[in-house]
Formats: C-alpha cells, sequence, structure tokens
C-alpha cells in the first residue's frame, strides 16, 4: 500500500495499492488504444470538455484544495489559490489551443509548404508534491489539448490528489484513459519509459531524478521535458522601493513553506543598505502565522515530510558551523521548521551551493552590480533571478547578464500560464506553459506540395 500521512498530525488520510507490473501494462494499454480515438477529437469537443475541467476545479475547490493540505501542509488559502490557478490553465488553454497548433503557412518554391502538429501519443508524467495540482495540470491541459494521452507517476505522499486530479477529468466527461494516475513507486518507472507505446516523458524534480530519466530516455530516444531544481537569488540594489522588496521578499521565500523551485533561496543584499533590509525583513518574518494549516488564519504551514524538515536542519548546521548567524528561527518540531533567517552566509555554506527546499533563507552582501550578477550565477543552477531596483535602465542592462531561465525584476519569479517556464544548467531544459510548451510533445512536421 502507499500511504499519504497528513504532516501537521501524522494521521493516515489515504491508502491506495500500489500497482503490479501486469496493472501497469494493462493501464499503458489502455492509454494506447484510447489515444488512437483521442487524436481524432476536434479541439472544439477538446475545449468544452477542458472547459468543464475548469468549472470542475472550481466547483469543488474547497475538497481538491482540503485534500492538498491534508497531504503536505501548505495553509488552505494557499491550496485554494493553487486550485483556481489550475482552473484558470484550463480555460486559457481550452481557449488558445486551437491558435496555437494552427497550420504554420511557410512560404517556398512549392505549391504549398507548411508546418503542422500533430500529436505524439503517450506521455508519461513525473510529478513532484509540492504543488501536488498545479504541477500536474500545467502538463495534462496543454497535453491532452494537443491530442495527446497523459499517464502520472505522482510522489508517494500526495496519491490522493493525484487520484482526484484523475477524478476531475473524469468528471468533466474526458474519456476513459486519457489521463490516468499509476499509482506506483519509482522502480517502476525504467519499465514505463522503456515501453515502446510510452513516446515522451516529463519530470518536475530533483536533479539526480532528472539525470536517471534523462538517461532512460535517451537510450530509448525519447523526448524528455526536464523542471529540476533551483537557487533563485533575491537581488536588492540600494535603489529598490525597500517597502514593497521586503513585501516580495518575505512572499518569495516563505510561501508553501519555501518548498518550491522557484523560490527565492538566496538574498543578495547591496551592502550600503543591508542593516535597513534586513530589519524590515525580519519584522516582515516575524508576522508570519503557524498553526494548523487548515485554519485560514495561518500563513505558515508545515514542511510536507519529517525528513525534509531534518535536510533543512542539516544545511542551517552546516552554515552555523562555518561562521552565519541565526537572526530568527532555527528551531524544527517534527514537520514545523521556523521561518528561519540568517546573515553572514559565504559562498563556501551549503545555503548557499545547494537547493534549500524550506523555510530558510541567508542574507549575503555585495558591493557593486558585477559582484551582485556573479554570486546569482555562481550557483549550478539556472531557474530564475529577481533583481529589485527602481532603476529600470539598469535593470534592462543587468536582464542579459543573468544565466537564468527567467528574470523578474520588481517581482517573484511565477510560473503563468501566458508565458513560457523553464530553467538552464542544472535546471532542466525544455519550457511548459505558453505556446513554448504546448509545442513540446508535438511532431512538428513539414508538408511540402508541389504542383506540376
Amino acid at each position: 500500500m502507499i500511504k499519504s500521512v497528513n504532516p501537521y498530525n501524522q494521521d493516515t488520510i489515504y491508502e491506495v495499492a500500489e500497482f503490479e507490473k501486469e496493472d501497469i501494462e494493462n493501464a499503458i494499454n489502455r492509454a494506447e488504444e484510447q489515444y488512437k480515438k483521442w487524436k481524432e477529437v476536434s479541439f472544439s469537443e477538446r475545449s468544452v470538455l477542458m472547459k468543464a475541467a475548469g468549472q470542475e476545479l472550481r466547483k469543488n475547490s474547497r475538497e481538491y484544495a482540503q485534500t492538498i493540505t491534508q497531504e503536505m501542509g501548505k495553509p488552505i488559502t494557499e491550496s485554494l489559490a493553487e486550485i483556481e490557478k489550475c482552473a484558470n490553465l484550463c480555460d486559457y488553454y481550452a481557449k488558445h489551443a486551437s491558435e496555437m497548433l494552427a497550420d504554420k503557412i511557410i512560404e517556398t518554391e512549392a505549391h504549398k509548404s507548411y508546418v503542422s502538429y500533430e500529436p505524439i501519443g503517450i506521455v508519461l508524467a513525473i510529478m513532484p508534491w509540492n504543488y501536488p495540482f498545479w504541477q500536474v495540470m500545467r502538463f495534462a491541459v496543454p497535453a491532452l489539448m494537443a491530442g495527446n494521452v497523459g499517464i502520472l507517476k505522482h510522489a508517494s505522499n500526495v496519491m490522493k490528489s493525484a487520484m482526484s486530479i484523475e477524478k476531475v477529468f473524469e468528471r468533466a466527461g474526458f474519456p476513459k484513459g486519457s489521463f490516468m494516475n499509476l499509482p506506483i513507486n519509482s522502480k517502476a518507472i525504467e519499465q514505463i519509459i522503456r515501453n515502446p507505446k510510452v513516446k515522451a516523458v516529463t519530470l518536475t524534480g530533483s536533479e539526480a531524478a532528472g539525470r536517471s530519466v534523462a538517461a532512460i530516455a535517451g537510450s530509448e530516444i525519447k523526448k524528455t521535458v526536464l523542471e529540476l531544481g533551483g537557487s533563485n537569488a533575491l537581488v536588492v540594489f540600494a535603489d529598490c522601493n525597500l517597502e514593497e522588496t521586503v513585501k516580495t521578499c518575505v512572499q518569495a521565500r516563505f510561501q508553501n513553506a519555501g518548498q518550491s523551485c522557484i523560490a527565492g533561496k538566496r538574498l543578495l543584499v547591496e551592502a550600503s543598505i543591508a542593516a535597513e533590509f534586513t530589519k524590515a525583513f525580519l519584522e516582515g518574518v516575524s508576522k508570519l502565522r503557524p498553526g494548523d494549516p487548515l485554519s485560514e488564519e495561518t500563513t505558515i504551514g508545515t514542511m510536507a515530510r519529517v525528513d525534509l524538515a531534518e535536510e533543512l536542519e542539516r544545511q542551517l548546521q552546516d552554515a552555523v558551523n562555518k561562521g552565519a548567524e541565526v537572526l530568527i528561527g532555527g528551531k524544527r518540531n517534527n514537520a514545523y521548521f521556523e521561518p528561519t533567517v540568517l546573515s553572514n552566509v559565504t559562498t563556501d555554506m551549503s545555503i548557499f551551493k545547494e537547493e534549500v527546499f524550506g523555510p530558510l533563507i541567508g542574507i549575503t552582501t555585495f558591493k557593486h552590480e558585477e559582484e551582485a550578477v556573479a554570486l546569482s550565477n555562481s550557483s549550478p543552477f539556472g531557474l530564475g533571478v529577481t533583481i529589485f531596483t527602481e532603476n529600470f535602465e539598469k535593470a534592462s542592462k543587468l536582464i542579459p547578464k543573468f544565466d537564468e531561465g527567467a528574470v523578474f525584476v520588481n517581482e517573484l519569479v511565477k510560473s503563468d500560464q501566458r508565458l513560457p517556464f523553464g530553467g538552464t544548467k542544472t535546471s532542466g531544459y525544455g519550457r511548459e506553459l505558453s505556446v513554448d510548451g504546448i509545442q513540446e510533445f508535438v511532431n512538428k512536421k513539414t508538408v511540402y506540395v508541389n504542383k506540376y
């Protein structure tokens, strides 16, 4: 059995029997049979179903949000926002998918030449627990609208969310087999990737998982999209709007208890305002309210598992041992980790070099623009960066210097269905969302028609 355990009170809230090898094969066969029918369904019909999926998410938002909160501990207000974001995603692709995948006419010597965008078949999604609905939906929605079918290997601690997502599509009227959750462990992934009926893989997860999946898929000559870890810098210049910058930095680090690939994880602050910024930032952090994640009053939840909180504790201790100072927080109780801020953080500390997946952040100072860029780029990750400045000419000159998949100015890095999302370096490759995302898993077919 695969169990979901509530990290707030350690209660088991869901159990499901793990698929055997035969169950997996049967599921893939059902998906293949459904794909043969689904790829022939018109965009207008797909659009009606996808709009219905958005309506279903809104209609039963409380049910789905409570599942998220109980399984991985985020405050209910954040879970409700996640469900609404998924519903907006459904609306977006229901409206725009047909134009995104319309034939692209290219003028040549031919009577007619163009590129068509056709589905490829079964796409396997391997997804994490931190945004248990959003991470899945941002793959599934464009994939289904493109005419593909999806099979999901979700994180084992959010299996009720996984089954709920399948329920969303069923309740919306999607044919059975067009999207299926497979309750399996990681050992079954290789078998699925190597199945000739599975045409591509998308993974959001750790660097180690990405390397493993990419290697297996590469040996089978199958397309992959990888959205891996991040260590986003929050670069605070002296000419920023200090009050608004502090608010954004607190949210960027501590929403979802810091458990986000694109969370701000390294605070780089210009030395001339470091003292003023630090004082205001600590005041903002101190206002976060812990408690039962199902309470509307709670603004900082538990981490998703005890072992994750223990790993964060290790990173904290490494920094302290190397000279960092704890300014606020620093204590753990089971899966709950206090919002924690450190000063005197240097580049040799693990919280600077590694991804920090929890409510912990260190402050590092810099003296000039070049040093700020160098500190940000020194990370092996390249998912995103935020720079805070009121000098927009300076910002425009700095943007090309950052080795990131996204640069946000005076705003936390976030995913938006209208914009492509993805990283560079060990943060992965490929893009999700927008037109780029829906075109990742299609056959871009060149058509050339001559006329004698």
